[in-house]
């Protein structure tokens, strides 16, 4: 039986939030050594031994904590592998000593625990991996930017992932040059790390399949684990629900069926969407659609904006899931 997406209420109580905090299903068997470097560009081989030495003091059977704790960012564009780094920091440490998350899912940690709660329970680990960093907006400037230092100060090393620098957070998106102290105090913490390298998910420019026939939205929709959504119903049916609770949202969906795409009306909604590509991305969903091609969602004034690199993003990650939508239902 297909499931019913429209109209699912998660309920996550905050002890699972904190037992969340692990590599997502797509990163589960990412290790160090499967992490292969493209010898073209000499800068991804330089990031793993980077991020194996960052590992290395954590490895030590009876490491103590001894003054500040210490940062690592590394800094590409989408789809060279700083995800994979990050969650093959976690796995070498394991889930008691390292805690994985993206950056929305740290702030709606804060959010649902208060501050205190959320710093007590970050600070029993060694390491928090926050993976796609970025300050979009002046609430979670100052959330972030006295997380970090608190952490750092009682001895946490923390270790992120963005495809912006941390000097240059929140340009494009808030009056930035107002919280210049604060975007200053996160970028004190890190080392920075520069990936460079195409996206491997496509390896050049987009190219989408065609948008899908009926017979395929069918197909994908059918028996457990697929579902069928129209896309207005969907785009309306996010609002309710918190981003925080979009991968529970999305839980048990292995195959997504979206009718009839059509481009964003506004900002909020598309960075709703973008929160959840990257849940079905994360849970190694597979996505086909009706209607427009994928890649009008965005509008041409979304992708001009500050948040077009998260746009990017979606749109490389919606790429690579509409493929492994075709591979799904061809005939073994």
């Amino acid at each position: 039986m297909s499931i019913e997406l429209v109209g699912r209420r998660p309920e996550v109580a905050p002890e699972q939030l904190i037992a969340a905090l692990v590599p997502p299903p797509h990163f589960a068997s990412a290790s160090f050594d499967t992490y292969v470097p493209d010898p073209a560009h000499p800068s991804q081989g330089a990031a793993l031994a980077e991020v194996r030495g960052f590992a290395a003091p954590h490895l030590r059977r009876f490491r103590t904590r001894r003054g500040n704790g210490t940062g690592l960012y590394l800094d590409g564009g989408f789809g060279v592998g700083k995800t994979h780094l990050l969650a093959s920091l976690a796995h070498a440490l394991g889930p008691s000593r390292a805690a994985f998350g993206t950056f929305v899912e740290y702030t709606n940690l804060v959010g649902a625990l208060g501050f205190a709660k959320a710093r007590e329970a970050l600070s029993a680990f060694a390491v928090v991996c926050i993976d796609e960093f970025e300050l979009d907006d002046p609430g979670d400037t100052l959330i972030m930017a006295r997380l970090m230092r608190e952490l750092t100060d009682a001895g946490t090393c923390v270790a992120a992932t963005s495809n912006t620098l941390p000097d240059a957070l929140g340009e494009g998106r808030f009056a930035a040059d107002d919280f210049q102290r604060e975007i200053q105090a996160v970028a004190r913490v890190f080392q920075t790390v520069r990936i460079d390298g195409p996206d491997y998910r496509h390896r050049g420019s987009l190219d989408f399949p065609a948008p899908a026939s009926p017979e395929l939205l069918e197909e994908l929709a059918a028996g457990p684990g697929g579902a069928a959504v129209a896309w207005d119903a969907l785009v309306a049916d996010l609002v309710n629900v918190h981003p925080s609770r979009y991968g529970a949202y999305v839980s048990g969906v292995e195959r997504l069926a979206i009718r009839e795409v059509a481009p964003l009306a506004d900002q909020n909604q598309a960075l709703r969407v973008v929160a959840l590509v990257d849940r079905l991305y994360d849970r190694d969903a597979v996505v086909a659609a009706s209607g427009v091609p994928l890649t009008e969602v965005f509008t041409p004034e979304m992708m001009r904006g500050g948040y077009r690199k998260k746009y990017l993003r979606a749109l490389s990650r919606l790429e690579s899931m509409a493929h492994a939508a075709l591979d799904h239902t061809r005939p073994v």
